[in-house]
């Protein structure tokens, strides 16, 4: 049997009639209107983001087993209202996020999950008015982490309903499947998804989505060629070999157009070394590669929509782990542009794998360098020394928000990605583009006064954690600005939207994907001004 899933939009007045969208409403009328009354007569008006099902509808219209043929000729025996909010919904200068689209997203979820808990093999879904948006919201809404289970929930197929805009619902659905694929990256266990794992999941991906694509997975003897000394001081206290991972897109007609390059944290599990994080919560590393994930992840998809633009993607991957051979508080390191860095917290590794990965960026003259990590998350005492941090005893099976907050996380909750940028171009369309997406993004401040911070250093020329306790984020940002002198480069720090637990309703508790479609978004708009 097939679900239908379709859009109601909320009430102008109490006395109103229910108000379809046009498929609905062409719905409703192979009914002889009994769908809207049925709907009148089932309840309180349908709000955002709730859904209402109706079965057997065919019985009340047409009689005991005739089936309900709806004007293209498929039956429907379950049909799901979802609600959409105000019809008019648009940009919201206060949210800074399409409002109109959010409520599809949000609304379409939420029939497909209840379509899956009916155990229907398939549904067609309303495009509600914008098929893109309809599109990603089935497919996050549906998407759930469960490769290592033997038991999983019924896979639900979503369509198209009509013959509408399909190729908005095939971008959609490809934007959606780049996020879903850096939360299968990031969920998976660090066991499973090991630094060589996770190059050769990328390369699979990227070969399949394009021929104009090449993946170079670089060893460690390479690493050490180049000199990048701060990334090989963090991997060296794991037994698993690190990698680095350089993807190329070659979409643009012009072969020597300058790239844009994006670079990812690759951290596959992040123990925090030897300045070692507080046992609870710490599963949640796994997903400490994230900046990798969504970068890779977003490449992949840019190369599957064909986008005139070359992409080069850079993924320093390793481990963070306490050995004999690990990284010790104080110890000094020499990054791939000479400076020296005096590392006095193991557990602020994100910076320092990311200060080679942003030299070697430089050497592609690139148009734009972004970088995207988790940077400062769940961290141990990431903007001051462990010893400042108190180490409050705590029970194994507390929730995460009694673990040390991170500095990003304390900022801007789930709500945003917190955005550090040299150039107010690059900034305009990130948040543009975030706009569109629902994903959105704050601008943080990249002062001087953040780079003293770290530049007032005892035993080289920059230490890998502030003076002082407060500021953590802006400190890590101001770190890594050391290592860049593009005049177009932007930090990403998706610490606090690496996980969610119900702030965003088209994704399930679980990791997110973050901000994956905003970097696909940024990519699609740059190439369609290049063009």
């Amino acid at each position: 049997s097939q679900g239908l899933i379709l859009g109601v939009y909320s009430k102008d007045k109490d006395d109103d009639v229910p108000q379809f969208t046009s498929a609905g409403d062409k719905f409703d009328k192979s009914l002889s209107g009994k769908l809207r009354e049925i709907l009148t007569l089932s309840g309180p008006p349908l709000k955002a983001g709730k859904t209402r099902t109706f079965y057997g509808l065919h019985q009340t219209v047409f009689g005991e087993g005739q089936g309900l043929m709806c004007v293209c000729g498929q039956d429907f025996p379950s049909v799901v209202l979802v609600g959409l909010g105000q019809k008019a919904a648009g940009v919201d200068e206060l949210e800074n996020w399409h409002e109109g689209k959010e409520n599809i997203r949000a609304a379409v979820a939420a029939g497909c999950r209840q379509a899956q808990e009916l155990e229907l093999p398939s549904v067609e879904v309303d495009p509600c008015g914008d098929a893109q948006a309809a599109a990603e919201g089935a497919v996050l809404g549906l998407y759930e982490y469960d490769d290592l289970k033997q038991k999983k929930k019924a896979a639900v197929s979503a369509e198209l309903h009509g013959s509408g805009d399909q190729e908005a619902w095939k971008r959609g659905v490809l934007f959606a499947s780049g996020q879903n694929l850096a939360r299968q990256l990031m969920e998976t266990p660090a066991n499973e998804m090991t630094p060589t794992r996770f190059a050769e999941i990328i390369e699979k991906h990227l070969r399949t989505a394009s021929s104009k694509t090449e993946v170079h997975i670089r060893p460690k003897s390479w690493i050490e060629e180049q000199g990048m000394g701060s990334f090989l001081s963090v991997a060296k206290g794991s037994d698993e070999p690190p990698v680095f991972l350089e993807i190329h897109y070659k979409g643009s007609p012009k072969a020597e157009e300058p790239p844009l390059v994006f670079v990812g944290k690759g951290i596959t599990f992040d123990s925090g070394g030897i300045s070692i994080k507080p046992s609870a919560n710490m599963d949640l590393m796994r997903a400490d590669m994230g900046g990798a994930a969504t970068v890779c992840s977003a490449i992949v998809s840019a190369a599957k929509l064909h986008l005139p633009v070359n992409v080069i993607g850079l993924a320093p991957l390793c481990e963070n782990m306490p050995s004999g051979k690990a990284n010790k508080p104080g110890d000094v390191v020499r990054a791939r542009n000479g400076k020296t860095i005096q590392v006095d917290n193991t557990d602020a590794e994100g910076r320092l794998i990311l200060a080679d990965a942003l030299c070697y960026a430089h050497t592609f003259n690139p148009k734009v360098i972004v970088n995207a990590a988790t940077l400062t998350g769940f961290e141990a005492g990431v903007s001051v020394g462990a010893s400042e941090v108190p180490r409050v005893p705590r029970e194994t099976n507390l929730p995460c928000d009694v673990c040390p907050p991170g500095a990003m996380d304390v900022a801007l909750g789930s709500g945003a990605t917190g955005v550090f940028t040299n150039s107010s171009w690059l900034w305009n369309r990130l948040f543009e583009a975030s706009v569109e997406t629902g994903d959105r993004v704050w601008r943080m401040p990249l002062f001087e006064h953040y780079t003293r911070q770290v530049v007032d250093c005892q035993l080289a020329d920059l230490n890998n954690i502030g003076k002082y306790r407060s500021g953590g984020a802006c400190t890590a940002a101001a770190f890594l600005k050391e290592f860049v002198t593009h005049p177009k480069w932007a930090h990403l720090d998706i610490a606090g939207v690496m996980t969610n637990k119900d702030e965003v309703p088209y994704l399930r508790k679980g990791m997110t994907g973050r901000p994956t479609r905003t970097l696909i978004e940024f990519l699609l708009r740059f190439s369609q001004d290049s063009a």
